[in-house]
């Protein structure tokens, strides 16, 4: 489970003196954490690993708002290969054009882009794929153009 993964990271950067890490992984486990109370019940292991892509996501964005030089960079680089190190390895879109073979009608009959998008994400949702949008909008693509 991601919770307890995250509490033995948490211990190893203390007795390591890592703050950086100690700090994002205790983050992310209080994110964890207030979804599960906002729920009232355990998050499946897809919903947690949401919360850290959340984290990732945000953190993505201010990086690339902050000016050249800035001396946050390198600690905000450092908390997205933390949290990036727990979740599970996302296909890549040559991969993702691989696992939509089998759907490549159905995204070629799909009306625009959007709604083949949202056949491939239904299918590769089901197959428990891990997967970002863009690299699923960038496939879709893909097997749209041949």
């Amino acid at each position: 489970m991601l919770v307890e993964e995250i509490k033995k990271r948490v211990a190893v950067a203390v007795k390591q003196g890592d703050t950086v890490s100690r700090d994002v992984l205790r983050l992310a486990l209080g994110e964890i954490q207030t979804a599960e109370a906002r729920k009232n019940a355990p998050l499946a292991e897809d919903e947690a690993n949401g919360a850290l892509r959340k984290l990732i996501k945000s953190n993505e964005e201010t990086l690339g708002a902050l000016p050249g030089g800035d001396a946050r960079a390198p600690v905000l680089k450092k908390e997205i290969e933390v949290l990036a190190a727990l979740l599970p390895a996302q296909l890549t879109v040559a991969q993702i054009v691989e696992a939509l073979a089998g759907q490549a009608a159905g995204i070629k009959a799909a009306n625009n882009d959007g709604q083949a998008t949202g056949v491939a994400m239904k299918h590769l949702k089901s197959a428990g794929a891990a997967v970002s949008g863009a690299d699923v909008t960038a496939a879709v693509k893909q097997i749209r153009a041949t």
